[in-house]
C-alpha cells in the first residue's frame, strides 16, 4: 500500500494488445513472471496445478500450505516441493506473491466473496473497513511527497485546458478533481457519456493540455484508451491508480501510486480522495488572488440555489411519526 510517483509510458511497450516478449513480461505479476521462467522444467501435473492457482487467486490466496493441499486433494509436501520448484523458499514468499496476483485480477465480485469468507459479523465487516481507510489515509500521510504534489499542480497550472478521465465509481473522482479545479478557474472537464463522446474529447486535446487518468486494478479498456490517444497526439498524462503494474501507471508520464485496498466490494477511495484534495489545495494557492475572485463569483450566483424554509412550513419531518 503505496503512495509515490511512478515514472511509465515505455515507448516499447505503447499498446496493451502487442504481442513481444518483454511487453508480456512488462505485464506480468511476480508469480507468473517465476512461473514462465520455470515451466520448461515443471512436471505437467505441476504445471496443471500453478495454473489453476494462477486462474483462481481469490480462492486460494488466504489458504496455508496445508489449506491448499487440502483444496487440491494432495499432500502438503507436494505443494511445498512446488512452491520450492518455482524458486521460494518458503511457503510464505508464495503466498505472498499470490495476493499480490490477487489483488492485480481484484473484481468486485472477488472482493466481496473474499470478504464473506472471513465469518466477521455485519458490525464486524463495518469495523474491518473503517480500520482499512484509516490504514490507507496513514500510509497515504507517511509517504506522500509534497514535491510530487507541487509538480503535478504546476503542470495543471500551465495547461490551457484539463481533461480527467474515470470510468464507472472512478466517475465521481474525475468529477470530483474537475470540478474542484473549474471552481478556481481552470478550464477542467470530466467527461461523460459514451466511449465515443470520450474519444472525440480526447481527439480535441493537444501538446498545451494535459489529461488525468483514473483507474485501478486491472483497468479500464475506455480509460487506458484515452491515454494512449492522448499520447499518439502528443498530449502529457498523468494517472492515478494502484500499482506500478497497472496500464495507467505504465502508459502514463508519470503516476502516483495509492492504495484502495479494502474488504468493500468496490475498493476504498479515502486515500486517493485525500491525494486529489492536495492537489486542488495546491492549485488553489498558486494563483490565490484568481482562486478569490472566481469563487467569491460562485457564490454570488450560489446563493440563488440555497435552501430558503417556506414561511408557512414549520417543524422537521424527521420528527414525524410513522405508521
Amino acid at each position: 500500500m503505496s503512495f509515490e510517483l511512478s515514472s511509465g509510458r515505455q515507448e516499447e511497450n505503447l499498446s496493451p494488445t502487442g504481442s513481444s516478449t518483454g511487453e508480456r513480461k512488462a505485464w506480468m505479476t511476480a508469480l507468473e513472471t517465476r512461473f514462465a521462467e520455470t515451466e520448461p522444467g515443471l512436471s505437467t501435473s505441476r504445471k496443471r496445478l500453478i495454473r489453476d492457482i494462477l486462474d483462481h487467486p481469490e480462492d486460494n490466496y488466504f489458504l496455508s500450505s496445508r489449506a491448499l493441499a487440502k483444496r487440491y486433494d494432495l499432500d502438503p509436501t507436494t505443494i511445498v516441493r512446488t512452491v520450492q520448484a518455482l524458486g521460494y523458499r518458503r511457503y510464505g514468499e508464495f503466498a505472498a506473491d499470490l495476493r499480490s496476483h490477487f489483488l492485480t485480477r481484484i473484481t468486485p465480485y472477488a472482493l466481496l466473496k473474499s470478504a464473506v469468507r472471513e465469518k466477521r459479523s455485519v458490525a464486524g465487516h463495518v469495523e474491518h473497513t473503517l480500520e482499512m481507510d484509516i490504514h490507507n489515509l496513514n500510509d497515504l500521510r507517511a509517504k506522500l511527497d509534497v514535491k510530487h504534489v507541487l509538480e503535478i499542480a504546476k503542470r495543471i497550472d500551465r495547461a490551457q485546458r484539463i481533461l480527467v478521465v474515470g470510468v464507472d465509481f472512478a466517475a465521481a473522482l474525475s468529477n470530483l478533481l474537475a470540478y474542484g479545479l473549474v471552481s478556481i478557474g481552470y478550464d477542467a472537464e470530466a467527461p461523460v457519456g459514451s466511449a465515443g463522446n470520450l474519444h472525440q474529447k480526447i481527439l480535441l486535446l493537444g501538446p498545451r493540455d494535459f489529461l488525468v487518468a483514473i483507474s485501478f486494478g486491472r483497468c479500464l479498456q475506455d480509460t487506458v484508451d484515452s491515454v494512449i490517444r492522448a499520447h499518439e497526439g502528443g498530449v502529457p498524462t498523468f494517472g492515478l491508480t494502484d500499482s506500478e503494474k497497472s496500464p495507467i501507471a505504465r502508459f502514463c508520464d508519470s503516476s502516483w501510486i495509492t492504495s484502495i485496498a479494502s474488504p468493500s466490494f468496490h475498493g476504498s477511495y479515502v486515500a486517493v480522495v485525500s491525494a486529489i484534495n492536495a492537489v486542488l489545495v495546491a492549485c488553489a494557492q498558486i494563483h490565490p488572488q484568481r482562486s478569490l475572485a472566481v469563487l467569491r463569483r460562485k457564490e454570488e450566483e450560489l446563493r440563488s440555489r440555497w435552501y430558503i424554509p417556506s414561511s408557512g412550513k414549520t417543524g422537521n419531518r424527521n420528527s414525524r411519526k410513522h405508521p
